[in-house]
């Protein structure tokens, strides 16, 4: 009865499957944990950017535009 136990755990020891699979995955959490961290950490400066960003973009988009109507600027 040990000896089979011994050998299933040695045979448990030599298999080699799915370690690529592991080790991809470690990969991936290596990378993407301390990203995770940064953007938790930064979330607040990275918003700010953003919406202002957004509002560079949306400045330069309707500037020069007139209300067809009144040929004046929308308000």
């Amino acid at each position: 009865m040990r000896n089979r136990i011994l050998e299933k755990l040695k045979g448990l020891h030599r298999d080699q499957t799915g370690s690529q699979g592991l080790e991809k995955l470690l990969i991936i959490a290596a990378i993407v944990l301390p990203l995770l961290g940064l953007l938790i950490i930064f979330r607040n400066e990275i918003k700010d950017w953003v919406v202002q960003v957004w509002k560079d973009t949306q400045d330069q988009a309707t500037k020069g535009q007139t209300d067809f109507i009144s040929d004046k600027l929308p308000a």
